[in-house]
């Protein structure tokens, strides 16, 4: 059987001072309608962060949907896909039993059923030709609130049990096992923070704050021939194993994702084992572009931007290091800027830093301006905190994402209508 695994679309995200990127988003949906027919694949894996938000707009929404009719056309028979982090279980769900007829098969949350994890695929012929645990983003509740008075060291412990003893449960199934004696391929999913997993800094913030990477490789059970994991954005491989992959944001989504080679991954099963798997690179429609240097530097970098050969106007990060006044910085930057519209675009303007400080001015004069609507809630917290012990700091920390998790949970518009990650 010949499977597709991708991850974190994030429809739906609003880049910095609130652009969209839908018009990205269908770029590379309708170049992965065309991959999927021409590659002949049969199934399709969704690992998490299908949307942004737990309230995406009508809009993303309707991207969503229309993919997934669209994607009926093609010869792929069926589809799964898991919630993230990013995404309300509840919307996701809300329209499974409509899409189960389309042999697409949602798991938004972790069911109460074990056996709703539990999805055989069928070969053209009829016959099992994959078994997918759908396991979504475990949350706490999924696995078990934090117990009063444990230690950052011991609630590492419990959630990496947890969920090692999650997958393993699910290897263990009767349904799971009886197929893969009958040399039928196991696919799992996952939507976490596995160890070794090299995250962006502010790309993905993480799930489990205090319990970092607590699953290995090790964790997940020999009887999975594949595991399809999100969350990281940059495609890798998890502990050396090269079943165990992260498939990566097809489209990136922050400016230290400018240089990631956005990709699917086209797996070929022919019976119990690992499949053989290939890289199908994805084009990128906007390039994220960095212009960070002295006034000069950036400047002429600006002038000379060239960016015929894609489809969408450039997003750039534009930060000068200059003693220059920043009524100047902004004037000859600027210009270049407009010089160069057609090409390059700053959505959240110019930043300005010093080289050396102002009279009478002390050292913070040397970190760039920045403003709040530029930072999340999770890196204002940790600016708050991180002044204090680290076990003090990561205590609270943790303390702050579950109540974050809670409230977003129960007012899905809360903090923006991101829940806690």
């Amino acid at each position: 059987m010949r499977v597709l695994h991708t991850a974190d679309w994030h429809l739906g995200q609003h880049f910095l001072t609130g652009h969209e990127r839908l018009t990205e988003q269908r770029a590379f949906l309708n170049w992965l309608l065309a991959a999927v027919r021409q590659e002949s694949v049969e199934a399709l894996v969704l690992a998490g962060d299908v949307f942004d938000t737990t309230t995406p707009s009508h809009a993303a929404q309707e991207l969503y949907y229309d993919f997934l009719v669209r994607l009926q056309s093609t010869g792929c028979r069926d589809v799964v896909i898991v919630g993230g982090n990013h995404d309300s279980p509840t919307l996701l769900n809300a329209s499974r039993s409509l899409l189960r007829a389309l042999r697409i098969h949602v798991v938004g949350g972790v069911p109460v059923e074990v056996n709703e994890q539990i999805i055989s695929l069928n070969t053209s012929s009829g016959q099992p030709g994959l078994v997918v645990c759908a396991v979504p983003f475990l949350r706490d509740r999924d696995l078990r609130l934090a117990v009063a008075g444990e230690t950052p060291d011991e609630r590492q412990a419990r959630i990496r049990d947890s969920i090692a003893g999650h997958y393993l449960a699910l290897s263990e199934h009767e349904v799971v096992r009886g197929l893969r004696e009958r040399d039928v391929p196991v696919l799992a999913t996952g939507h976490l923070y596995a160890a070794g997993g090299e995250a962006r800094e502010g790309a993905e913030r993480d799930v489990h704050i205090g319990g970092l990477g607590v699953v290995g490789a090790e964790h997940f059970p020999a009887a999975f021939d594949y595991v399809a994991l999100g969350h990281l954005h940059r495609p890798q491989i998890v502990g050396g194993r090269a079943h165990i992959r992260y498939s990566g944001a097809p489209v990136p989504l922050s400016f230290t994702e400018a240089d990631d080679k956005q990709q699917v991954l086209l797996l070929d099963f022919t019976g119990a084992g690992p499949p053989v798997i290939t890289p199908l690179p994805v084009p990128v429609a906007r390039r994220l572009q960095r212009f960070h240097g002295g006034l000069d530097e950036v400047e002429v970098a600006i002038l000379a931007f060239d960016n015929e050969a894609f489809s969408l106007v450039a997003w750039a990060d534009v930060q000068v290091r200059s003693d220059e006044s920043p009524s100047e910085v902004q004037r000859r930057i600027g210009a270049a800027l407009k010089e160069r519209r057609d090409h390059v675009l700053a959505p959240r303007g110019v930043r300005h830093q010093r080289l050396t400080n102002a009279p009478g001015l002390g050292p913070e004069a040397d970190a760039p301006l920045e403003h709040l609507h530029e930072l999340t809630v999770d890196e204002v917290f940790g600016r708050r905190v991180a002044g204090l012990p680290p076990e003090r700091a990561a205590a609270l920390t943790a303390t702050f994402q579950e109540l974050r998790q809670l409230l977003a949970e129960a007012d899905p518009h809360a903090w923006g209508g991101e829940a806690a990650e």
